[in-house]
């Protein structure tokens, strides 16, 4: 999970939690409780942990006493029946390559993706991340939307988006459309849809073209500027600084280097 901060005043944090599969959660919906290490995390602290794992694998891969050590814990975030990044108790894939049997081959998923659609559920996994719920959102990937079937991709009062990968060609099937793209300007939250693109040939033939339908989901009462952005915080800490050092130099704190 990565938080990424959106757009923030200092009276209201406008942020987004940004999940490719899921918050593990056991059957009963509470944080899931793994051991790492010989100690135990859930929610946060889980993801802090396979964080914090996936990067010392990444960075020690050339050095075998460290590499090894850590290799299983990347097998089980492939493909770990509790691994935020997979979130289904098994994967099938080669029950589905060798196996005529659509029950072998099913892949039951956690049960956060049962609870995403409710809003209680969504607002809890908010401020277990430290975010305020009122004003934040999740922003989830991974599973396609079945628009074809009509699912939606807002789900539990807008408190979550999915964003699906239905821009690669295979998922197309399975959605009906070519994904989603989520606009977030000072103004709103947009939510883009957009039509597949069979070929060149029949986009020249039948003179079309890749279409996108835009939904607003959420309006800014208060537009919001670059100065209540973090950015815009930061640029008030440097002028701040510069005002700072401009006042000792004046008081004769800082002297001037002669040049030459």
């Amino acid at each position: 999970m990565v938080k990424t901060p959106c757009m923030a005043s200092e009276l209201q944090m406008k942020l987004k939690d940004t999940i490719h599969g899921c918050i593990p959660l056991d059957e009963k919906g509470d944080f899931k409780e793994l051991t790492l290490l010989g100690e135990k995390y859930k929610g946060k602290a889980l993801c802090d942990q396979f964080d914090l794992i996936s990067r010392r694998a990444y960075f020690n891969r050339e050095h075998p006493e460290t590499r090894n050590k850590d290799r299983d814990y990347m097998w089980y975030l492939w493909s770990g029946a509790y691994s935020p990044l997979f979130g289904k108790k098994k994967m099938a894939t080669f029950e589905r390559y060798f196996l005529n049997d659509k029950e072998v081959q099913r892949e039951e998923s956690n049960m956060y993706y049962k609870l995403r659609d409710d809003k209680d559920s969504c607002c809890r996994i908010l401020t277990e991340f430290g975010l305020d719920p009122e004003v934040s959102h999740i922003v989830n990937g991974h599973v396609p939307v079945k628009v074809g079937k009509g699912e939606s991709p807002v789900k539990a009062e807008g408190k979550l988006f999915v964003i699906d990968g239905g821009m690669s060609k295979p998922y197309q099937k399975v959605t009906g459309i070519a994904g989603y793209t989520l606009i977030y300007d000072s103004y709103s939250l947009i939510l883009a849809e957009h039509t597949s693109f069979e070929s060149k040939h029949k986009a020249i033939h039948d003179e079309v073209d890749i279409v996108s339908t835009r939904s607003m989901i959420e309006h800014a009462t208060k537009r919001i500027r670059v100065g209540d952005t973090y950015i815009g915080a930061n640029l008030r800490q440097q002028i701040l600084d510069l005002n700072r050092l401009l006042d000792a130099y004046r008081k004769g704190v800082v002297k001037v280097k002669s040049v030459g």
